[in-house]
Parts: C-alpha cells; sequence; structure tokens
C-alpha cells in the first residue's frame, strides 16, 4: 500500500529587500513569483514531479489562463511568511491551484491566489487532455474540501477569513 500524497504542501520563505516596493512591503507583482515558486518547490519535494522534465516526457505542460490574486495583509520586508498551496479542481485538460499566504506562524491570512492553468501540447501550443497517469495523480492530489466555482474567488477569500478568525477566538 503506498502512503497518501501530501494535498497541502506548505513551506516558509523570508520576505527580500529587493521584492519590496519603498514602503517596505512585498511588490504586488512579486506575490506571484513567491507563490509559483513555492508551488514548483512543493510539487518538486512532494510530488517528484519536475515541471520542465514532464513537458518533455508528455510533450505537453499546463500554462497559467488566468489568475485570481486578494492582497489582504503587507508581507513586510525581512518577514517569514509561509505558503501552503492545494489542487481544488482539474478537468480532463485544465486545473486550479489555490495558493495562501500566512504570516509565519499561520494565525493571519496574507494573501490568496488562484492559478487557473490549461494543459497544452509543447509544439503546437493548443490544449491537449491530461493523460491518464496525469489524472491519477491530480485525483490524488484534489482537495475535496473546497468546493470550487470559477465565480466563487471572493466568496473563498471570505470563507479564509472568517474561518482564521474563527480559529484565533477558540486558541
Amino acid at each position: 500500500m503506498t502512503t497518501p500524497l501530501l494535498q497541502t504542501p506548505e513551506t516558509t520563505h523570508r520576505i527580500h529587500f529587493q521584492d519590496c516596493d519603498m514602503l517596505g512591503h512585498l511588490n504586488n507583482a512579486r506575490y506571484l513569483d513567491y507563490f509559483l515558486n513555492a508551488r514548483e518547490d512543493h510539487t518538486t519535494q512532494h510530488y517528484a514531479l519536475n515541471l520542465g522534465k514532464m513537458a518533455q516526457v508528455e510533450g505537453a505542460g499546463w500554462v497559467i489562463t488566468k489568475h485570481h490574486l486578494a492582497y489582504l495583509r503587507p508581507a513586510n520586508h525581512g518577514e517569514t511568511v509561509r505558503i501552503r498551496t492545494q489542487l481544488i479542481h482539474f478537468d480532463n485538460s485544465n486545473l486550479v491551484v489555490e495558493m495562501l499566504m500566512f504570516s509565519e506562524d499561520g494565525s493571519r491570512l496574507k494573501a490568496v491566489l488562484w492559478s487557473e492553468m490549461a494543459f497544452v501540447r509543447v509544439q503546437s501550443g493548443t490544449r491537449t487532455d491530461h493523460s491518464d497517469a496525469v489524472m491519477d495523480l491530480l485525483d490524488q492530489l484534489d482537495v475535496e474540501g473546497v468546493s470550487y466555482d470559477p465565480d466563487g474567488f471572493d466568496e473563498r477569500v471570505k470563507h479564509l477569513r472568517k474561518q482564521l478568525k474563527r480559529d484565533r477566538k477558540e486558541e
């Protein structure tokens, strides 16, 4: 029997000076870099999935088609943040990854990102279906507890904030 894959990995990252604006806050555009780098680290470390090699082997890979990003609290220079990522939806040729940035202790939500991706052929750039092996992997990684609605990003952010507030009160 194989060990189930970790569906919601998380790592910590330090906010670097070069990535900040003049107020010492993480620059809005750099949030994407922090989130996407964390997700790449998670897929490599937890799923032994090298996206570049996968594109070579499969002849296809994921391209981002849309981002939904909510900035809730600033991430400040020198601060350590916790980034959690999870697959919240997939079908034959698409997937949606949710990425959350928290304070280091995990008690404050700083930002939420949904990245929608399409699986495309490397040669032609046209959409293609996931292979059976990829579908099996995605099925193992899909987080059942998150109800995905393409138009429900703002509701999801609201839900996450309320949940964290309840969790803090219980402590």
